[in-house]
């Protein structure tokens, strides 16, 4: 992926011989080895995972893969979102293979596909599927990137959904609104600022 390697080096000796302890309520544990995972709290974790995941979607081939969506003219089979990853196919086979490619990979690396965590949405009648002696369930809507998509793809659930939390948020606001110890010119803009964030409207 192009990182020079005294980088790969430092970051090497930063995990190298990592051990922990655990504390409980009856004292701590004895000192063990950690082999998986990234340093919670270090600054680095979030683009060290960022770079492991982009490395493991890489090594599917999904970019080159011509299974997926054509949108503007070009082919989309994935979108993804911090540890997020959403797959997405014209087919019921051509999704099935995509996970599959994921799943594969993902072992190569030491990662394990939670079924548990994998859900399937589809705009059409889809089949039951069963991996590792699992059932992914099937779902009629999921939210993304803070947005509700359904399977029908109607957005005036999304529409309604972002009227109730923008006036759950002016209901929260409405001391400041009626008060008179603060000035219209002060309170505009707070009010502007609580409401867009609160309903999480995209302009």
């Amino acid at each position: 992926m192009g990182i020079p390697e005294h980088l790969i080096c430092l970051l090497r000796n930063l995990y190298a011989s990592q051990e922990a302890t655990v504390r409980t309520g009856h004292g701590t544990t004895d000192w063990f080895q950690i082999g998986k995972g990234v340093s919670q709290g270090c600054i680095l974790s979030p683009c060290l995972f960022n770079l492991y995941a982009e490395y493991l979607l890489r090594n599917t081939g999904l970019e080159e893969a011509q299974t997926g969506i054509k949108i503007a003219g070009r082919n989309i089979n994935n979108l993804r979102c911090a540890d997020d990853t959403t797959l997405m196919a014209e087919s019921e086979e051509e999704l099935k293979s995509l996970l599959m490619k994921v799943k594969v990979e993902s072992e190569k690396v030491g990662l394990k596909l939670n079924i548990q965590k994998t859900k399937i949405m589809a705009s059409g009648p889809i089949t039951s599927w069963e991996i590792d002696g699992e059932t992914m369930e099937t779902m009629s809507d999921f939210i993304f990137g803070g947005s509700k998509i359904t399977a029908d793809g109607d957005f005036s659930h999304e529409i309604k959904r972002h009227l109730l939390l923008g006036r759950k948020v002016m209901t929260n606001l409405d001391s400041i609104l009626k008060s008179r110890d603060i000035t219209l010119p002060t309170k505009v803009p707070s009010s502007q600022g609580y409401g867009f964030s609160g309903s999480h409207v995209w302009m």
